[in-house]
C-alpha cells in the first residue's frame, strides 16, 4: 500500500515541522504529546537529538530541552546515555488517555466547536475536490485502506481514520490541503478521534469511509463533503459530551478549575 505508507511517513514529518508563531517549550511539549497520544510516534521510537529537534521545530535548543524534560516527567519519554542513547518514546495507554482527558477538560466547548468548524472546512473541501479529480487508481487506494482497517482497537481505528482522511486530501491534489490535514492530525487527532474507544464509533468510521468512497467513485462532490462533515461533527459532539462527563465526575475543586463556556 505505497500511498498510505507515504502518507503515514508524511504525518510523522509534520510532527517535526516548524512551529508557527512562537517557540515556547509548552508548544513543543504539546506537539510531541499529541503525536505520542495519537500513535503517530510509536512506543520505543527514538526522537531526534535536542539539537535536531530544535532545528526541525524552529526553536532554541534550550526550548527543546525543556520540552523533553516535561515529557519525561509525564512518563512519555525516557532518556538513555551512551553510544546508543537518546530520548525514546515510552507510550503507555493509561498515561496517554489521562493526558488526553486532561486536555479535553482544559478546552472550552467553544474551542471544541471551533476545532470542528476548522477540521470540517479542510476535510470537507478535500473530499469535495477529490470527487472531481480522483482516478480509478485513487479510488482503489481508498478501498484498500478501508479493507486493511483494524477496527478491533481504538489505535487501529484511529490510524485507519487518519490514513483515509490524508489519502482523500492527497487525491484532491492540493498541497495546502494535504499540509493542513497533516497539521490537524498531528495536533488534534488524539482529541478528535477519542470517540473511537467505543466500538460503535469504530464501526461508524467504516460506514463513513464507504459513503465517501461511493461519492468519490460517482464524482459527487456534494455527497463526499456531506459524508465527511457529518462524520467529523459526530466525533466532536461525542467529545463535547465526554467533556461534560469528565467535568461531572471530577472532584469539586478540579471541576471549578476546568469550568468553561
Amino acid at each position: 500500500m505505497p500511498h498510505a505508507t507515504a502518507r503515514a511517513d508524511a504525518a510523522r514529518a509534520v510532527v517535526f515541522s516548524p512551529l508557527e508563531g512562537a517557540g515556547r517549550a509548552e508548544l513543543v511539549e504539546q506537539r510531541l504529546t499529541d503525536a505520542i497520544a495519537s500513535g503517530v510516534l510509536r512506543d520505543g521510537e527514538r526522537l531526534p537529538s535536542e539539537a535536531d529537534l530544535a532545528r526541525f521545530l524552529g526553536v532554541a535548543p534550550v526550548t527543546a530541552r525543556e520540552a523533553l524534560v516535561a515529557l519525561r516527567h509525564k512518563g512519555l519519554v525516557r532518556t538513555r546515555r551512551g553510544r546508543d542513547g537518546g530520548s525514546f518514546v515510552t507510550y503507555d495507554a493509561d498515561a496517554s488517555l489521562r493526558i488526553t482527558e486532561e486536555r479535553v477538560r482544559a478546552l472550552s466547548r467553544i474551542e471544541l466547536r471551533d476545532l470542528s468548524l476548522h477540521y470540517t472546512a479542510i476535510a470537507g473541501t478535500a473530499a469535495e475536490v477529490a470527487a472531481d479529480r480522483a482516478s480509478d487508481d485513487d479510488v482503489a487506494s481508498l478501498v484498500e485502506i478501508d479493507a486493511r482497517a483494524d477496527l478491533a482497537t481504538p489505535g487501529g481505528a484511529r490510524r485507519a481514520a487518519g490514513r483515509f482522511q490524508l489519502e482523500v486530501a492527497a487525491i484532491s491534489q492540493s498541497p495546502r490541503l494535504v499540509h493542513e490535514e497533516l497539521r490537524l492530525q498531528a495536533e488534534a487527532g488524539a482529541l478528535l478521534w477519542l470517540c473511537l474507544r467505543e466500538q460503535e464509533y469504530r464501526d461508524g468510521t467504516r460506514e463513513h469511509r464507504l459513503a465517501v468512497i461511493d461519492a468519490i467513485r460517482a464524482a459527487d462532490g456534494t455527497a463526499a463533503r456531506r459524508a465527511t462533515t457529518t462524520h467529523i461533527g459526530s466525533a466532536v459532539e461525542w467529545l463535547i459530551d465526554e467533556k461534560v462527563r469528565l467535568e461531572t465526575s471530577a472532584p469539586p475543586a478540579a471541576r471549578e478549575e476546568g469550568s468553561a463556556p
